[in-house]
């Protein structure tokens, strides 16, 4: 009789248990794909963080600066056909940079959260619309003669160098973010990066002092072109010996002959 009432009792106390096997089994498949979601959101969004910060590598850290490298040459070629050459070549670097540098906003605008709560973002802010203003003034260039020349020369120039150089700084600061987002290691994009702008900066200087360089060899003229000691040969060094011991009028002949 015992033996007969036991019996559901024990189904009564197992079937709460068998009840809530199925929410727990749920509860763990519900916690497995959130942490699946997780890890294909960070995922995700740290590769368009890297599709990012290649954009405006490319643009503001290599192309702008090899276009303000490239408009320098021209400026110092002599060859007509070769400076306008240059010329495009720098107008093309240039609107390259800008689609990049545009497309990079695209994409942060659309997928990050821009609180501007960071240099990095403020001065990524401050690049955006600086980079459009250059290009209008390269579009609204006067021409060659004109009063107003002088003035858009020097403010396309100041407003262009000081954009290269923020975008510089940004792309510095771009990957002490990325690494503070991701906390992975940047030191081997900060040394790639600091060795292509010493590059740059090094041909910069290099191609301001070329001219001087090239001078140097060059006689200008105005300077004597009497031979030194060095260069005489043996003949003219015994001769110019017995110039002391002869007279004047002799001396005048010989030294006439010799030079």
């Amino acid at each position: 009789m015992l033996a007969v009432l036991a019996i559901p009792a024990c189904q009564a106390l197992l079937l709460p248990l068998a009840a809530d096997q199925p929410g727990e089994a749920n509860q763990i498949q519900g916690h497995k794909n959130v942490r699946q979601n997780l890890h294909k959101m960070n995922a995700k969004i740290n590769k368009e963080i890297a599709v990012h910060g290649l954009l405006l590598w490319s643009s503001m850290g290599f192309l702008m600066p090899l276009g303000i490298l490239v408009i320098r040459l021209s400026i110092r070629e002599e060859n007509r056909a070769r400076a306008k050459a240059f010329f495009f070549l720098h107008v093309i670097l240039q609107v390259l940079s800008l689609l990049l540098a545009t497309s990079g906003a695209i994409l942060s605008i659309k997928t990050f959260e821009n609180s501007f709560d960071n240099h990095h973002q403020r001065i990524g802010l401050i690049l955006y619309v600086a980079i459009w203003v250059q290009a209008l003034t390269g579009l609204l260039r006067p021409r060659r003669g004109t009063k107003r020349r002088s003035t858009w020369y020097f403010l396309h120039w100041i407003l262009g160098t000081a954009v290269s150089l923020l975008g510089i700084i940004n792309v510095y600061t771009g990957v002490i973010a990325f690494h503070n987002k991701t906390s992975r290691a940047t030191w081997v994009w900060n040394i790639l990066f600091t060795a292509q702008v010493s590059l740059i900066a090094f041909l910069y200087l290099f191609i301001d002092k070329w001219d001087y360089m090239r001078r140097q060899g060059v006689n200008s003229g105005n300077e004597p072109t009497t031979p030194s000691a060095n260069n005489l040969t043996s003949s003219q060094m015994e001769s110019r010996k017995e110039l002391v011991l002869l007279p004047c009028s002799k001396q005048n002949a010989l030294k006439n002959l010799f030079d």
